[in-house]
């Protein structure tokens, strides 16, 4: 079943792709199309989202630090002065 689902997303996605860019093929070429366009965005999305995915917990571990000190300063401020 997902050859069949990959086949009819790769159909609508070259066909719509060959329309917007004014490219004219065929059936078979069309189909390739959009079945290889799919691919090389499912792999860039995947990176894209690795890599967002990254730099979301580095930015998270940042401001939770930040709020671990921030916490620890306003608790241990007596002991300072």
């Amino acid at each position: 079943m997902d050859v069949v689902y990959l086949v009819i997303v790769g159909a609508v996605a070259g066909f719509l792709a060959t329309r917007l860019m004014k490219l004219e093929t065929g059936m078979i070429a069309t189909v390739a199309i959009g079945i290889a366009g799919a691919v090389i965005a499912g792999l860039a999305l995947r990176i894209l989202l690795s890599v967002v995915g990254f730099l979301g917990g580095l930015v998270g571990a940042v401001l939770g630090a930040v709020l671990l000190i921030w916490v620890w300063q306003t608790f241990t401020s007596d002991q300072r002065k």
